[in-house]
């Protein structure tokens, strides 16, 4: 008997995915490793059914969008969290994750931990002017919980941020049927432990649905590839109104003479903060060559 259903957690070789009335516990098909494809957290699949509430995943249905690491697919929004407390978020974190939601046609919501503590103004005042959706939120005392419930209902949002910022404390405070390991932050570093050992999706009561995933160190070189170096400037969403409009053709709106970019930051149009970080991006992907190109499209 076939069903179609979605992954909800992958784990050891062993995929989970809630076809409605069940979960099933699924191997993968060998043709999949065959092929170079590995099923995700997210996907929507064709399942056989085994009995006994066991199954072999047969067909993974077309994707939305993909990540590499960490690993998920179909994802409507990516909420990444910050503080400006202990750990404080260094902007660049947000920016590159950003940059990668972007480019895959995936909505970032930034969401300020911890304001309890501090208020994060600067970082708030950054990602408003950017044109991101940005919540002030406590996992401790409950502040904007239930702004946050309307950003994410009805969607599939994977939550992201460096260690120690509260992914895991906000999810167990937006629903008091999870009970996820929460870690400390060291004082001394200023760095959370890692809790989040693989990725798993889960369901609201308010009606969304989350993905938890290991934090910002996961996003690995896979996903820095030339197809980002390509179209970077793009990923920055408040450079769109000035693209298209500099002096030379191929301006890459770094240091150029007449480059419609730099005129708006100039005039405090697009935030230096985000600039710096549409720079080191530009420095890190500079050295990706046409070899790389030849190898991705293998």
């Amino acid at each position: 008997m076939m069903t179609e259903g979605r992954i909800q957690k992958a784990l050891s070789g062993f995929y989970y995915v809630d076809a409605g009335e069940q979960i099933l516990t699924c191997r993968a098909r060998g043709k999949f490793r065959r092929d170079g494809i590995s099923p995700l957290v997210g996907d929507r699949v064709e399942v056989r059914e085994l009995g006994n509430g066991e199954g072999f995943v047969e067909q993974i249905l077309p994707r939305r969008n993909t990540f590499t690491r960490p690993a998920v697919a179909n994802i409507d929004q990516l909420v990444v969290i910050a503080s400006a407390a202990i750990p404080r978020t260094d902007p660049y974190l947000i920016d590159r994750v950003a940059a990668i939601a972007a480019l895959k046609g995936c909505r970032v919501v930034v969401l300020l931990n911890k304001c309890d503590l501090d208020r994060a103004d600067e970082l708030y005042g950054i990602y408003r002017a950017a044109g991101f959706p940005t919540l002030r939120v406590s996992a401790e005392t409950g502040e904007g919980l239930e702004d946050l419930k309307a950003l994410i209902a009805g969607k599939l949002s994977a939550f992201t941020g460096n260690s120690g910022v509260g992914k895991s404390s906000i999810l167990n405070a937006l629903d008091p049927a999870f009970h996820i390991q929460v870690g400390e932050v060291s004082q001394a570093l200023g760095r959370g432990r890692h809790t989040t050992r693989h990725v798993e999706l889960y369901k609201l009561s308010c009606g969304a649905e989350v993905v938890d995933s290991p934090g910002f160190s996961s996003f690995e070189t896979e996903e820095l590839n030339l197809e980002l170096k390509d179209r970077l400037p793009e990923t920055f969403l408040e450079f769109g109104p000035y693209l298209g409009k500099c002096r030379f053709v191929g301006c890459s709106h770094t240091r150029e003479k007449g480059c419609a970019v730099l005129e708006a930051l100039e005039q405090g149009k697009i935030q230096r903060s985000r600039h710096r970080s549409y720079l080191r991006l530009y420095e890190e992907l500079k050295p990706l060559q046409d070899w790389q190109a030849r190898k991705e499209k293998k």
